[in-house]
C-alpha cells in the first residue's frame, strides 16, 4: 500500500537527522525533505504555501492565526530554540553600555515580527526597563538590500517602525553608526569585518543567559512545525504521526549527545557541555509537547500581544492540533 507523500521544508538539524536519513519514518508518510535556510523556508511558506509541512517562525505562525483562512496548524515540536541576549549588537561609539542606554536610540531589526526580536524586546522590557515604545526600529535587509516584512503589520501608534533606504543594509548601517544597535538572530557580518566597532551589548552573554534561565526557567522557542491546513483537514491523522516521529528523532539525538566512547559532534569538550547543560536544565533540556513548554509559550504570547503583533492574547492551547496533544494509554 502506498504511503502519503508529503514535502517537508526544514533545516538539517541534529534533532531532525534521523527523519532525513530514514532511520525514523512517520507512520503512513513518505517525507520529501528540502533542506533550506530558515529565511527561505519561511518566505516561501508564508507567501506561497509551497510545502505540505514546514519549520515556521513561532511569531509568524501566531500572526497567521489572525488571518481569515488560518492557513497553518502547528504541532508542539520546536526545531529551533535559542537564548537571545547574544543577539543584541551595538556600535561601540554609540555610548551604549547597558540595556537602559538603548532608550531613545535607533535600533535595526531585519523584520519587526521576527521571533528573536520579539523575545529580545520582551526581555529588555520586562527585565531591564527598556519599553518597547522607547526606541525607533529600522527594518530591512541585514546583509542584502530590499528585505520586506513577510507579513503585513498593523501596529499601535506608539510603536515606531521605519524602512531603511533601498541601497542600505543593517549590517553596514551598524558599522557606520547610522543605527545604534541591532536585534537579530544572525550575527551581522560587520561583527567580524569591523571588530571593535560592532560588538555585543552583553559581552559575557553565556553567563547572562544562564542567569536568565535560572530566574525564569525559560529556554526561548524560536520555531515550531506547521502543517498546511488543507493537508491537515484532509488527513488529520498526520498531526499525531508527525509528532511521534519528531519525538523519536529527538531521542536519537539525545542518545548521541550522551555517547562518550566516540564523540559524534566536533566539539572537543562535548561531554562537559552536555553534563553542564543537564545539571542546569535537566535531562530533557529541549522539551517538545505543550505542558513542558506552557510557561515559555505563555511568555511569548504575552510579548507578541504587548508588541502589537497579536490582535488578541492567545493561550498556548489555541496553537496546536488537538491530535498532537494527547495519546492512548494501555
Amino acid at each position: 500500500m502506498s504511503k502519503l507523500r508529503l514535502t517537508l521544508a526544514c533545516c538539517n538539524y541534529d534533532r531532525t537527522r534521523a527523519l532525513v536519513d530514514g532511520r525514523v519514518r512517520p507512520d503512513g508518510i513518505d517525507l520529501n525533505h528540502l533542506d533550506l535556510p530558515v529565511e527561505e523556508t519561511f518566505f516561501r511558506m508564508l507567501r506561497h504555501r509551497e510545502f505540505d509541512v514546514a519549520e515556521m517562525s513561532l511569531s509568524s505562525y501566531v500572526m497567521s492565526l489572525f488571518q481569515p483562512e488560518r492557513p497553518f496548524i502547528a504541532i508542539p515540536v520546536f526545531p529551533s530554540r535559542a537564548f537571545r541576549h547574544s543577539g543584541i549588537y551595538i556600535n561601540a561609539g554609540s555610548g551604549i553600555r547597558e540595556p537602559k542606554d538603548l532608550i531613545g536610540r535607533k535600533v535595526g531589526t531585519p523584520e519587526y515580527q521576527l521571533t528573536a526580536a520579539v523575545w529580545i524586546r520582551g526581555i529588555l522590557a520586562e527585565h531591564y526597563g527598556v519599553p518597547v515604545e522607547s526606541v525607533t526600529y529600522y527594518t530591512g535587509g541585514q546583509e542584502e538590500r530590499g528585505r520586506p516584512e513577510k507579513l503585513r503589520l498593523e501596529l499601535p501608534p506608539g510603536i515606531h517602525v521605519e524602512r531603511i533606504g533601498p541601497t542600505d543594509t543593517l549590517s553596514s548601517m551598524l558599522a557606520s553608526g547610522t543605527i545604534d544597535a541591532l536585534y537579530a538572530p544572525r550575527a551581522p557580518s560587520s561583527l567580524y569585518t569591523s571588530p571593535g566597532t560592532v560588538t555585543r551589548l552583553f559581552a559575557d552573554f553565556m553567563t547572562v543567559e544562564r542567569d536568565y534561565f535560572r530566574q525564569t526557567a525559560i529556554f526561548p522557542i524560536m520555531h515550531t512545525l506547521v502543517i498546511r491546513r488543507d493537508v491537515y483537514e484532509r488527513d488529520r491523522w498526520v498531526a499525531q504521526s508527525l509528532y511521534k516521529a519528531w519525538c523519536a528523532a529527538q531521542q536519537d539525538t539525545y542518545r548521541d549527545l550522551r555517547e562518550t566512547a566516540a564523540l559524534k559532534t566536533m566539539l572537543p569538550w562535548l561531554v562537559a557541555h552536555v553534563e553542564e547543560t543537564r545539571r542546569e536544565m535537566g535531562d530533557d533540556f529541549w522539551p517538545y509537547g505543550l505542558e513542558p513548554n506552557r510557561r515559555v509559550l505563555e511568555t511569548f504570547l504575552r510579548y507578541s500581544h504587548e508588541q502589537g503583533l497579536s490582535k488578541n492574547l492567545l493561550s498556548p492551547d489555541q496553537l496546536f492540533a488537538p491530535e498532537a496533544l494527547e495519546s492512548f494509554k494501555i
